[in-house]
């Protein structure tokens, strides 16, 4: 019987000025046919012997509103309030997931989210093939925003999609397709991973993890540790209720072991290529203007191939599209660090890499919200900057918008005379500003000490000395994973961290 992809539903959006790729399964050889009647458009094609079809509708304008049905021999499904306009796809991990019920300003927002034009398809998170797969997948389908729809979609999402559309006057549509605590890793096949020295690892160590054990063995000990989760959970929460700034240690004496994430196996959500498979193949190649993407903390134990692995995994989300230049933009890391951690300086090796692949792979954007972090809180409430600027680069990127507009200052070059090491940045045309007492800048001589450096604005440069320091030789800004951040454009836009010299010795 011919069905469609779960993600064509009631109330989608089209995106508009693209073919229009329509998918779904059937049985091998049947006949498929796909009608926009309001454009008396008719497109037909036949069932592959793998039991897919893919067709493509011709490209349309925006603002339309349209019924789109498919059709096979002896079934048909009918979509109505369909429109046309812009989509985007929302990855990453929990700080992209992370819920507008639950962000600053949020609870406002939903009592007046309905003037919105925003709609959303929230990828089902059942990260299991079971039997039961396809069919609570099918229970899922696209949303207008309202108060009861919108609560669990992306805040950063929804806010710039709600910019956007006004902006551009016309819909837009998100697909969220995201989950707390994933790695890169999730989000890309077993066989992109194992074609890399880099990034073979993330399954070498999956195949350690599940040797020697049988499918009802992984199952039966995951089951298990979610029960023992859901149980310690409750215990974690009532403490924090107690004290909501309860340390960790404590909170881990009074409640027992946290196991999290639980056993590594054939069940668990943050397993390698698992989001992969369960999620984002579910919506290829639905025809999308981009990629919006916010994750890297759960891969902040390996930062120095992180840059391999997400390159990789941008090429495969564009292969997966049939587009190798489909936007992409990036954001970046927030300063964070837990108030009983040592500062392992490892957020700034993944905010380093987030700009090495932006710098090096085209048509990707970088979203830079340094600021918004909170110490000792990895999912800080306040989204509406970040989302902010996520439109922003996703007006210049695609839809001509300004650059100083999308942008802070990004490191360039530098120079030195005398005692006196000046910095040169790009996007920093408008003049750049410090904030407080400038703090975040550090130098060192030859021998590689870093010491607190004294800077100043000169125009669009900043210089930089340092109580006994006389030849400086390198410099760096807001490298720690909690820093202040002083930097920024005259946009408001903070400054990308930097660091002049990398070599492995002068890490820390």
């Amino acid at each position: 019987m011919v069905q469609a992809a779960a993600v064509f539903s009631s109330h989608m959006v089209l995106q508009r000025d693209k073919r229009i790729a329509v998918f779904g399964s059937g049985t091998p050889g049947e006949s498929v046919t796909v009608r926009i009647p309001e454009k008396d458009t008719t497109v037909s094609g036949t069932v592959k012997a793998d039991g897919t079809w893919l067709i493509y509708l011709p490209a349309m304008e925006g603002g339309l509103a349209l019924t789109m049905t498919v059709s096979g021999a002896d079934h048909i499904q009918e979509f109505t309030d369909v429109v046309t306009g812009e989509v985007w796809l929302a990855g990453g991990q929990s700080n992209m997931e992370f819920f507008l019920k639950n962000a600053k300003g949020g609870a406002e927002e939903l009592r007046q989210c309905s003037a919105a034009n925003v709609r959303c398809y929230n990828v089902y998170r059942n990260i299991f093939m079971d039997d039961n797969f396809e069919k609570t997948e099918r229970t899922n389908s696209w949303k207008c925003a309202s108060e009861e729809n919108a609560g669990e979609w992306s805040a950063v999402a929804y806010w710039a999609a709600k910019e956007l559309s006004g902006k551009l006057g016309m819909p837009v549509g998100i697909i969220g397709c995201n989950l707390g605590g994933t790695s890169a890793s999730c989000w890309m096949p077993k066989e992109d991973l194992l074609q890399n020295r880099e990034t073979e690892i993330y399954w070498t160590e999956y195949e350690n993890a599940i040797a020697g054990k049988t499918d009802a063995e992984m199952i039966a000990d995951y089951d298990a540790y979610v029960e023992y989760h859901t149980a310690w959970e409750k215990r974690m929460q009532a403490c924090y209720q107690e004290n909501g700034n309860m340390k960790w240690t404590e909170v881990i004496e009074r409640c027992g072991e946290n196991r999290w994430p639980g056993p590594m196996n054939i069940k668990n959500p943050l397993r390698p290529a698992g989001t992969y498979t369960c999620m984002l193949s579910r919506v290829s190649p639905y025809t999308i203007r981009g990629f919006w993407y916010y994750q890297g903390e759960n891969d902040d134990h390996r930062p120095d191939t992180y840059s391999t692995l997400l390159t990789a995994m941008i090429h495969r989300w564009r292969k997966d599209w049939g587009d190798a230049q489909l936007p992409f933009i990036l954001t970046m890391l927030p300063v964070f660090c837990y108030d009983d951690a040592v500062d392992a300086q490892n957020w700034c090796r993944i905010r380093e890499a987030q700009l090495s692949v932006f710098r090096n792979l085209r048509n990707t954007g970088l979203t830079v919200p340094l600021e918004c972090g909170e110490f000792g809180n990895i999912h800080p409430a306040d989204k509406q900057p970040v989302a902010h600027r996520l439109a922003l680069q996703a007006m210049h990127l695609v839809y001509g918008g300004a650059e100083k507009d999308a942008f802070g200052p990004i490191y360039r070059d530098f120079s030195v005379a005398d005692d006196t090491l000046t910095l040169y940045f790009d996007h920093a045309e408008e003049g750049i500003t410090l904030t407080g007492d400038g703090a975040g800048f550090e130098l060192a001589a030859e021998d590689g000490t870093y010491v607190p450096a004294k800077a100043a604005v000169c125009g669009s440069t900043v210089r930089l000395t340092a109580e006994g320091i006389r030849q400086p030789a390198r410099a760096r800004y807001a490298w720690k994973n909690f820093t202040p951040v002083s930097l920024y454009g005259k946009n408001g836009i903070p400054a990308v961290p930097f660091r002049t010299c990398r070599e492995e010795s002068w890490e820390i």
